[in-house]
């Protein structure tokens, strides 16, 4: 029997987006292309995840946005994951253009080349992706979801997970930086093991 719907509970209106009117957690990363020019442009986004299991990974972007036309033109992008004390750096990367069409704050971003795809990595991160582009699905309102496959990956050694460690203490030796839309982020160095079901496969 279908039951109705908890009179606690908050209808929320469906005339305007309704992802500001609560919390939620998200990466925050920055995403690194290549200009038309030959410079380099590195643009934090928030709506990323890997797509599936395989190495695949994905993030939202609107066609207006530089970092989408760089992508479709250069079929590729890089993907950094900063640290929490990275906050105010990965900030800078979203700062608007000027009249001459550049990013001046990008100057002062500390960066290093990628390796296979032709741009560059925000420094000191601690995960860090080189994607191609597979496809770039339109059309979700006026945005879209650029996938890329990872064609490499790099991670700071005290990141890693290793079998003789164990995760809690992972965390508290590298935090982890989560952007909560609409306009927060926290710093997590306290998690808690997950209560899988017993039979549960991936």
């Amino acid at each position: 029997m279908l039951k109705s719907v908890p009179e606690e509970l908050v209808s929320l209106e469906l005339s305007l987006p309704i992802w500001s009117r609560f919390f939620s957690v998200a990466p925050l990363i920055v995403v690194g292309t290549k200009e038309a020019d030959g410079n380099y442009d590195l643009a934090p986004k928030h709506m990323a995840m890997p797509l599936g299991w395989s190495n695949y990974f994905g993030f939202v972007c609107t066609p207006a946005h530089r970092t989408y036309q760089n992508i479709r033109r250069e079929h590729g992008f890089t993907v950094s994951f900063p640290r929490p004390e990275q906050v105010i750096l990965t900030s800078l990367g979203a700062a608007p253009r000027c009249e001459e069409d550049s990013k001046p704050t990008l100057a002062v971003l500390p960066t290093f080349s990628a390796s296979v795809i032709d741009s560059v990595f925000l420094k000191d991160a601690y995960l860090f992706l080189e994607c191609q582009l597979d496809r770039i699905v339109d059309g979700f309102g006026e945005n879209s979801l650029i996938a890329g496959q990872i064609v490499a990956a790099y991670i700071q050694q005290q990141a890693l997970r290793v079998s003789d460690q164990d995760d809690g203490d992972l965390l508290l030796q590298a935090p982890l930086l989560a952007y909560l839309p609409p306009g927060r982020y926290a710093k997590i160095e306290r998690s808690f093991s997950f209560p899988f079901h017993r039979g549960f496969q991936q």
